[in-house]
């Protein structure tokens, strides 16, 4: 029974540990995560490979207003990386859209673990949920 109490003390601890260091936005291992990655550009379609080190999530074409989405949990040592390589009929890119973090940075934009990444004419975008507004991540590389 003294061991249970101990346990119990200890994860209790290690989920408040980031309210205590003054990052209010870390979140506790194990998270539930949603990531959608929308097609917003004017007239190309959009070629998306997703994958993480242990889940490739195959390639998806993508035409104009359509998304892709995935849900996960983060794992326990909360090294979970997802990242997507995109390209439309002029341009490419590759870019993490998932990652391990203390800083917030990411959970607040994705309130509710709910991100919302957004692929448009001039790049790609990641909606920050707390404000309802886009903010320009990573541009297109020309060529595919």
């Amino acid at each position: 029974m003294e061991a249970l109490k101990y346990i119990a003390i200890v994860g209790i601890i290690l989920a408040l540990s980031g309210q205590c260091n003054g990052q209010p936005w870390t979140e506790v291992p194990l998270s539930s995560w949603k990531i959608n990655v929308l097609n917003e550009m004017s007239k190309d379609s959009l070629f998306l490979h997703c994958k993480s080190k242990d889940d490739d999530l195959g390639t998806h074409n993508l035409g104009l207003k359509q998304q892709f989405s995935w849900s996960f949990r983060e794992n326990l040592w909360r090294t979970t990386l997802y990242w997507c390589y995109m390209h439309n009929a002029n341009s490419h890119t590759s870019l993490n859209v998932f990652w391990p973090e203390t800083s917030g940075w990411l959970a607040f934009r994705c309130q509710l673990r709910n991100c919302i990444w957004s692929a448009r004419d001039d790049g790609i975008y990641l909606k920050t949920n707390t404000h309802n507004t886009f903010e320009r991540i990573h541009t297109w590389e020309p060529g595919m």
